[in-house]
């Protein structure tokens, strides 16, 4: 290992130094979790009344621009926006610069690594009124998402509600995620589509 490599751990370490802060404040909004996280800068979260935002054992939120190699351009992101939401992370799962934003459920499978800026989001935010306008709501059009386990959601993609993927999906950077995508799937693309399905072992 050069040196420079020594030095750029030790400077990460520092980085990891606040991350008490950030865990006393996320326990303060009522966040849970099976053991403690490693937040690399500080995320941003928010709890509705009433609902649940609880994660897994080692889960891991790189908040930081030094955190993720392509350089975080914000920290991450997670909302819960209706009493009944509910946010879940597995074991071992890690969010780059990432947005969840729940008005049902959003829940992802242990040991999956979501990108950076991606876009996890289970409602369209608002409905059209009688006037021809349009009002904030998080719940009438909201459908949970499921995410399954050792799944990779590649930078900037987005995943819209409904969607269900199973395990060992693998989503292109940027690709817009409008339906369900069976497991060991590579798919990219808006709407994003089926490039590849993992061969079966003889």
């Amino acid at each position: 290992m050069g040196w420079w490599q020594t030095l750029g751990r030790i400077k990460h370490r520092f980085r990891l130094f606040p991350s008490f802060l950030w865990r006393g404040e996320l326990k303060f909004l009522g966040v849970t979790w099976a053991s403690k996280p490693t937040l690399c800068g500080r995320p941003f979260v928010s709890r509705f009344p009433g609902s649940k935002i609880e994660w897994g054992n080692s889960v891991v939120l790189d908040s930081s621009r030094r955190a993720n190699p392509l350089g975080g351009d914000k920290p991450c992101v997670l909302r819960t926006m209706s009493p009944q939401a509910r946010i879940l992370l597995g074991d071992f799962v890690g969010l780059s610069s990432a947005t969840l934003v729940a008005g049902n459920s959003i829940e992802i499978g242990s040991g999956t690594l979501v990108g950076a800026g991606c876009m996890i989001i289970d409602n369209d935010f608002h409905v059209a009124d009688e006037r021809g306008g349009w009002r904030t709501e998080y719940v009438r059009n909201s459908r949970p998402i499921k995410i399954g386990r050792g799944c990779f959601l590649g930078a900037r993609s987005i995943i819209l509600k409904g969607v269900q993927l199973g395990d060992g999906v693998v989503i292109g950077a940027g690709s817009v995620v409008t339906r369900n995508v069976p497991d060991a799937c590579l798919v990219a693309g808006n709407p994003a589509q089926i490039i590849r399905t993992k061969q079966a072992t003889p």
